[in-house]
């Protein structure tokens, strides 16, 4: 008899049988596999474990016990905890969550896609009563999950793609193109650029991909780049910067991925005496309270991350049952023009 459907799983859910079917094996040898229960040859376990992937089956781990005993639970994925940027939404979500009865799981993927995969996959078992997680970038096997729940999933920070299910967030490439624009029109001509690794942070291409917009438009390019390889920091957008200019003194203003990377440019501009804005401007993004409290405060564009939080919980809260069609909230951004730009 055919698994019934159950509380948290879509009109396209996968059943224990199909993972079986096409495993070739029986289903209580896939049940023991997903329990981990008892001797299983490898290669059986590597070809449960293959099919499990492919249709993105997820078990159900409050089967048998109160069909809510999984509601008042809320999963949460952010790619770090040390980037100043996700701790503000999650005091968005927790402020939003406060009053609501809802308890969150918090996961973090260290921006790996596999684990976040697994992260996933284990918060599914049991029956959140929604998904906040960042970004669009995904497997092909967490995608089919997130597509098979009927839970909320919801898709923070950027708004450039198709959701799911909601996104909310900004537009980077627009950021990008708006930030081009902005220093075009202060007069600056020749333009640098610092950043971090995009395979780990698609929303810095996209910035950038709207800069070389703008400035294509006007005529103009990025003369020269730097990239650290590896994530952002203080150290990286200082030392970046150094190099930059050993090849290119003549460059009027450098984009920087974020304000982390913009404040180790100010730092290296203040070790080797160059003025800020005449000599060279700099300009971040992100809007961090630390770029906005150096003597000269940072010209960058501010993300409304806190904000980003709050609204995607108070979004399933008020609306707990997917919409026919994927929707999206744009909480924008501001330009602030500090003293760099």
């Amino acid at each position: 008899m055919r698994e019934k459907r159950r509380r948290g799983q879509g009109t396209n859910a996968v059943t224990l049988e199909a993972v079986a079917e096409i495993a070739k094996v029986s289903t209580i040898t896939v049940s023991r596999i997903l329990r981990n229960k008892g001797p299983i040859a490898e290669a059986t376990r590597d070809r449960v474990m293959a099919a499990v992937r492919a249709v993105g089956y997820v078990p159900n781990r409050i089967a048998g016990s109160l069909a809510s005993a999984g509601s008042n639970l809320m999963g949460v994925l952010i790619p770090s905890l040390s980037n100043i940027v996700f701790p503000e939404v999650l005091r968005g979500i927790h402020d939003a969550l406060e009053q609501s009865g809802f308890q969150p799981v918090v996961g973090v993927t260290d921006y790996n896609m596999d684990a976040e995969e697994r992260l996933v996959h284990s918060l599914l078992e049991w029956k959140p009563a929604a998904l906040i997680i960042t970004g669009f970038d995904h497997t092909m096997a967490t995608r089919r999950m997130l597509k098979q729940t009927d839970i909320r999933v919801v898709e923070l920070m950027d708004i450039d793609s198709a959701p799911i299910d909601l996104a909310v967030g900004m537009s980077h490439h627009s950021a990008g193109y708006d930030t081009g624009k902005y220093l075009i029109e202060k007069g600056y001509r020749r333009f640098g650029y610092v950043g971090h690794n995009w395979s780990v942070d698609q929303r810095a291409r996209l910035r950038y991909e709207g800069l070389a917009k703008a400035l294509a438009e006007a005529g103009l390019s990025i003369l020269d780049e730097a990239l650290v390889d590896g994530p952002s920091s203080t150290l990286a957008g200082r030392d970046m910067l150094s190099q930059l200019l050993a090849r290119k003194r003549t460059l009027d203003v450098v984009v920087f991925s974020n304000d982390d990377m913009a404040v180790g440019g100010v730092f290296h501009c203040n070790s080797a005496h160059i003025e800020l804005k005449t000599g060279l401007a700099l300009f971040g993004f992100n809007g961090l309270e630390l770029g906005q409290a150096l003597p000269v405060p940072l010209s960058t564009i501010r993300s409304n991350r806190y904000l980003i939080g709050k609204i995607a919980v108070e979004k399933i809260i008020s609306e707990p049952h997917r919409g026919t069609a994927p929707g999206i909230i744009d909480t924008g951004y501001e330009i602030i023009a500090g003293g760099t730009a």
